[in-house]
């Protein structure tokens, strides 16, 4: 019998396309749009009022996307197309990227317009478009969807030894938590602005008995085992993504600069142990795969289907159940009794 893996789901936050508007150039007045639209040297702002809304994202088996049920923007259901990642410049010489989603309704007519900026946008400054790129936006999106690790993060190896993720090698064995050693089969590396939404969570260290901080993606999920089951998720096992542990203290988004970020790529999707953490690596789906070179995603075809089989889906938990001040401090606890 053929299972039914569930299908990949990502929130992202968004601004409405009237939010950001052309201030000067040859589309005076005009909110941004999709690439056919726009023209190069055109200077938009954000207004002031501007807020971020939450676009829950769904893809389908061909790289399409569509509004997931529980978004907080769009119409549940409708076609979205990632049409093109802008490059924009702010008046003071430092260049932003920014996707542009284009939501159409049942007739293929455009309804809605988004952009996704990969650092954040200040309202009233002056952001002249000096690039249009049509060719890669998927790659950057997935870029977004992807888990990764900072650089100076250490991970156990099959042999026990601790060894920073910036010296692992393709072929080096590390210690998983459901397969025991296991081969990495690809490392990924991007240096990003670590600005905004996209800005790292750090987990102290001792937040979650790790002896040093640890470093990730906002998205990234970590493994729990409560001894008790003190969020009432009625189970033991729980993966918990970053950005809900945010309390100010013990775990934080460092927000500033920019970061080096690594992706560990296996044959499976995998838990291994990151700062004595357990942490998934890299899940290859239809939101993910385009981040991985050409060569080597045709060669790996095979891990669409062979990772999506264990996403460990079904020990996530939701952001409802995590919603406390400290939920850090409560799976510390509940993880030692």
């Amino acid at each position: 019998m053929t299972q039914t893996v569930p299908k990949p789901t990502q929130s992202i936050p968004v601004f409405r396309a009237a939010d950001f508007t052309v201030v000067s150039g040859a589309n005076l007045g005009d909110p941004v749009s999709f690439a056919a639209e726009l023209d190069l040297d055109d200077t938009y702002e954000l207004r002031k009022a501007a807020h971020q809304h939450r676009l829950s994202v769904l893809a389908d088996e061909a790289g399409g996307f569509c509004v997931a049920p529980d978004t907080s923007l769009g119409r549940p259901g409708a076609t979205l197309h990632l049409d093109a990642c802008l490059t924009v410049m702010s008046g003071t010489g430092q260049t932003s990227e920014v996707l542009t989603l284009v939501e159409v309704d049942d007739h293929g007519n455009v309804s809605e317009v988004y952009i996704l900026p990969m650092a954040e946008l200040v309202p009233r400054m002056g952001y002249a478009l000096v690039g249009i790129d049509r060719d890669n936006a998927h790659q950057k999106f997935a870029e977004v969807a992807c888990v990764s690790f900072s650089r100076g993060t250490h991970i156990t190896m099959a042999s026990g030894a601790q060894r920073r993720i910036e010296d692992l090698n393709i072929g080096d064995m590390v210690l998983t938590r459901d397969d025991g050693p296991q081969q990495v089969r690809w490392i990924g590396q991007s240096t990003v602005r670590a600005v905004g939404e996209f800005a790292p969570i750090r987990i102290k260290a001792g937040a979650l008995h790790n002896e040093n901080d640890l470093l990730v993606s906002p998205d990234h999920r970590l493994f729990i085992y409560q001894r008790s089951d003190a969020l009432g998720a009625g189970r033991h096992e729980l993966l918990v993504r970053a950005r809900y542990l945010v309390n100010g203290d013990t775990v934080v988004q460092q927000d500033g600069g920019f970061i080096d970020y690594f992706q560990l790529l296996f044959d499976h999707h995998q838990i291994i142990y990151a700062e004595g953490i357990a942490a998934e690596t890299l899940l290859v789906d239809t939101r993910t795969r385009a981040a991985l070179p050409q060569d080597l995603s045709d060669a790996l075809s095979d891990l669409l289907s062979v990772h999506g089989e264990r996403a460990h889906k079904d020990l996530e938990v939701s952001k409802a159940l995590l919603n406390h001040p400290d939920a850090a401090s409560i799976l510390k606890r509940a993880s030692t009794r």
